[in-house]
């Protein structure tokens, strides 16, 4: 078993996931985004702090660090594991170690290292990941995603339908890779769990409708 791959990777692609583009951007304007708006670095809150081509270059980057975290694992698991397994053994180890690599780039985005362990909520380096690993439920998230954002105009009702939809499309159309099965439906709960402040601002009528400005007091 190619242990140092899995070690290797679990580290690199936690690094990458961990960079915090949102926040990045916005202390490039002299502003702390942890302190304005929703208080995360994700790109919703990007877009509105920072407005939107800085928010979508932040929703583009923290894709783009899932996606790459996906094939730098299959380039450490090339690079570490030995010649002597089986070819479907080597496939099926190079699978789980792409699979850890994206499970890691979340968790890096989410708990990053650089920010005392406090990050953002995983949707767009969820979908990068994805883009990688599942490219077909990935697209059916987000119709799901835009479908729900469309019609409540709520950009976290849009991300927590994903989060449903997106494990529930993997299981349906990989329904023999039990491992990725497991670790998307994990991730779309801890999707779900971190947007726990959306939930109770949704219930209590709080919450921000997206493209609606607030009111000036």
């Amino acid at each position: 078993m190619p242990y140092i791959a899995y070690i290797v990777t679990a580290l690199g692609a936690y690094l990458l996931g961990s960079i915090p583009f949102g926040f990045l951007a916005a202390k490039a304007k002299g502003i702390d985004i942890r302190s304005v708006g929703s208080g995360n670095i994700g790109a919703t809150n990007a877009m509105r702090v920072l407005g939107k081509p800085i928010g979508i270059a932040v929703l583009l980057l923290d894709a783009t660090k899932g996606y790459m975290a996906v094939w730098l694992g299959l380039i450490i698991y090339c690079n570490f594991s030995p010649n002597a397994t089986g070819l479907m053994a080597s496939f099926q180890q190079a699978q789980n170690c792409v699979i850890l690599a994206g499970i890691c780039a979340v968790l890096g985005h989410n708990y990053t290292c650089w920010l005392k362990f406090k990050g953002g909520k995983g949707i767009a380096t969820t979908a990068g990941v994805y883009l990688a690993l599942a490219p077909w439920p990935l697209l059916i998230a987000l119709v799901v995603f835009i479908l729900a954002v469309v019609l409540t105009r709520y950009i976290s009702v849009g991300s927590i339908s994903g989060a449903i939809a997106l494990p529930t499309a993997v299981w349906i159309m990989q329904p023999h890779n039990y491992f990725l099965g497991i670790v998307t439906t994990a991730l779309g709960a801890l999707a779900i769990y971190k947007h726990k402040s959306n939930i109770q601002r949704l219930m209590a009528g709080a919450e921000n409708r997206f493209g609606k400005k607030k009111e000036a007091k």
